[in-house]
């Protein structure tokens, strides 16, 4: 009987220690790790910007714009969809605020820039036109007379000069007609310088004639020294006598 005993004894002594070394096995066996949370997609950013920001009516401004992990950018009023960079001219016609909207996996953005415009600046009146120049203020303004020297009826330099100048006006109006009146200082008879006056009336013609001017719209008269254009008795006053005038008779 008790060697019975002791071997039951023994016997549920080792089904003890099989268990136990069961038991810890099974809590030596590696625990799963937690599971980890992914990181939040970033925040998308945006900056917009005109140049210039003030204009007048009708000009043009550049908007320039430039994101961050933006997948979808927007551009209001009237631009649309655009790159996530970029720059485009817009033409305001009254001051307006450009906002941009900048839409990503993070969410969204927004940025806005102001251009003013200022209103065109009325047209200037123009000033009333002058009166264009008669053909008769025209002739006064352009037609000089030829002067002589004491007693004499050829033409100095100085006089086809002035000629010449008259017989450029007279090719540009042919309409024009004119009286070409000698003239002479006090000094002598009124017979010799009725003869001297028609002598310069005749020479100022002759070279007008030369030049292409027809002899049928130039007369000649002579006033001697009946009508001086100076009255003094002095020859600064008689070298301003002795001359063909010109008067316009159409």
């Amino acid at each position: 009987m008790k060697v019975r005993s002791v071997r039951s004894t023994l016997l549920f002594a080792g089904v003890v220690v099989l268990l136990g070394f069961v038991a810890g096995c099974k809590k030596h066996v590696a625990a799963t790790p937690p599971a980890t949370t992914p990181a939040p997609a970033p925040q998308p950013t945006v900056t917009i910007n005109a140049s210039p920001d003030t204009i007048s009516s009708g000009q043009t401004v550049t908007l320039s714009w430039s994101s961050t992990n933006a997948t979808d950018l927007n551009i209001d009023p009237g631009v649309g969809k655009v790159s996530p960079q970029g720059s485009t001219p817009v033409n305001p016609t009254t001051t307006t605020t450009y906002t941009i909207t900048a839409t990503g996996p993070g969410g969204s953005s927004t940025a806005g820039t102001r251009v003013t415009v200022n209103a065109a600046a009325p047209p200037a009146e123009a000033p009333p036109a002058a009166a264009a120049p008669n053909v008769s203020e025209l002739f006064a303004q352009s037609i000089q007379d030829a002067f002589f020297d004491l007693d004499k009826s050829d033409l100095s330099d100085a006089a086809r000069a002035a000629l010449t100048k008259d017989a450029e006006f007279l090719r540009s109006y042919p309409q024009v007609k004119i009286s070409i009146e000698g003239h002479c200082d006090e000094r002598g008879s009124t017979e010799y310088n009725l003869g001297l006056g028609q002598r310069r009336a005749d020479a100022a013609k002759n070279f007008l004639i030369s030049l292409g001017i027809g002899a049928d719209r130039m007369q000649t008269t002579s006033w001697g020294k009946e009508r001086p254009f100076c009255n003094d008795h002095a020859e600064s006053c008689w070298s301003q006598n002795r001359r063909a005038h010109f008067v316009m008779s159409q």
